[in-house]
């Protein structure tokens, strides 16, 4: 994995199946980012505690902050993110904001699934989307 960020802000994380060479040194922010993932990984964070600036239209914008308020341990369906963001009939545009998520794990996409709990897509595969719920104590 592979994390990019401004000064400010994390703007990425590249998960294994896309690899990226990192350009430039590691900042007191990527190395924070670093640490937390890799608690998180190991089962010891919850939450992040980072400053993020995902950059998308402003339905894919409202579709991450709403993945931030999907507590840890709990998985809600593209539907039902849909009718939170108001707009009931959104499931696949819901999906498609989730494929583009510039910040998967720390904007948990992986905690959203199919209308009957199914594992549907995941950048970063369904094998590490599993993974990242049996982690959570989900599946």
């Amino acid at each position: 994995m592979t994390l990019e960020g401004t000064d400010a802000a994390l703007t990425a994380l590249y998960l294994p199946n896309r690899p990226v060479d990192p350009e430039g040194a590691e900042t007191p922010l990527l190395a924070r980012g670093r640490a937390e993932l890799l608690d998180y990984l190991a089962g010891e964070r919850r939450v992040f505690d980072l400053p993020l600036a995902p950059q998308g239209t402003p339905f894919q914008l409202a579709v991450w902050r709403a993945l931030a308020d999907i507590p840890y341990g709990e998985i809600v369906t593209y539907g039902a993110l849909a009718h939170r963001l108001g707009r009931p009939k959104a499931s696949r545009a819901v999906g498609q904001a989730n494929h583009r998520n510039p910040l998967p794990i720390f904007l948990p996409c992986h905690r959203v699934v199919g209308a009957k709990g199914a594992l549907t897509g995941y950048a970063g595969g369904l094998e590490l989307k599993a993974w990242l719920l049996r982690l959570e104590g989900i599946v």
